[in-house]
């Protein structure tokens, strides 16, 4: 139902646009949560909007990454700037019907990941 893709292979400062779509779904009643994994590392919340559009960013990607809904085209880009090394992983889309959460088992449905690499 969910569907993560933009991601690729980018310079350090460098951009991508990754992109969350649904189908059998509507933006307009979920909560969308992009998150990141590293292996063997544990899967961290990058960014979050709410029902109404409020957002909330990791203090790692604050300034840099800039999350938005298109209601029009239910989909749910995660732009992403100065992009760091640090930031390479596999990034998720996630939505679920309650209030944003910051911990991944809270959210009920998963896209399957797009890889993002960040190279020095």
């Amino acid at each position: 139902q969910l569907q993560a893709y933009g991601g690729g292979l980018v310079q350090a400062g460098g951009s991508l646009r990754l992109s969350c779509a649904a189908s059998g779904l509507s933006f307009d009643d979920y909560a969308i949560g992009w998150f990141r994994q590293v292996p063997g590392k544990a899967r961290e919340v990058v960014a979050c909007i709410d029902k109404e559009g409020s957002t909330y960013y990791a203090d790692s990607v604050k300034g840099r990454f800039t999350i938005s809904s298109d209601h029009a085209k239910n989909m749910v880009p995660l732009q992403m700037n100065s992009l760091k090394p640090e930031d390479t992983a596999v990034y998720y889309c996630a939505a679920d019907e309650g209030s944003p959460s910051r911990w991944p088992i809270e959210w009920h449905y998963w896209g399957q990941g797009t890889l993002v690499t960040v190279s020095s």
